[in-house]
């Protein structure tokens, strides 16, 4: 099938260059029942749309979403049941918009309002150093892997360890860091 632009202006005719060379019949029925039903109810439920949301961007959003719904649910919307079906349709995504513009102004606002001070920064190696959980070599491991951004085969040839040792002492020494820092944020 062709494509098509479903809202663009409310007072633009939908595309009519549709390609329906590899369609069957019920493809071609449903494609003008939907095209019947998108220029009756286009400009009415873009108004719609517009008063609910108060922007043209976002109206025109909210309709081409509503008509993508309507087109994927063609068979099982009868013709009785529009235009309420398709102002319901919109109407939720109106209201998913609002809600998910409150959850934001609601994030934002609680970052404004609590600001994180800033922790004095304390280099890693320094801290490393000062850690008394960690042996030496897994301080070293650490450092030359950390703050000297090398890989275990350069540790490796650096410390005269081979790279399995080189891995267990900084997964150990890993663990070690992550249980200090732990009992110190729970002992705060």
């Amino acid at each position: 099938m062709g494509i098509m632009r479903l809202v663009g202006h409310p007072n633009e005719p939908l595309a009519r260059s549709l390609d329906y060379s590899e369609t069957t019949s019920s493809d071609v029925y449903k494609m003008s029942r939907f095209e019947r039903l998108y220029e009756k109810f286009r400009s009415i439920l873009f108004r719609y749309c517009l008063r609910q949301v108060g922007r043209r961007d976002l109206a025109e959003d909210i309709a081409s979403e509503a008509f993508l719904t309507l087109y994927q649910r063609l068979e099982q919307v009868e013709d009785d049941q529009l235009p309420a079906w398709l102002f319901t349709v919109a109407k939720n995504k109106a209201m998913d918009y609002w809600r998910h513009q409150a959850v934001t102004e609601r994030y934002e606002k609680a970052q404004v309002d609590s600001p994180v001070e800033p922790q004095p920064e304390i280099p890693f190696e320094l801290l490393l150093r000062q850690n008394k959980a960690l042996k030496p070599v897994h301080r070293t491991c650490l450092i030359l892997r950390y703050v000297h951004d090398l890989n275990r085969t350069e540790i490796a040839r650096q410390t005269g360890l081979n790279e399995t040792q080189i891995k267990g002492h900084l997964q150990y020494a890993l663990k070690l860091l992550r249980q200090s820092f732990s009992e110190t944020r729970s002992g705060e």
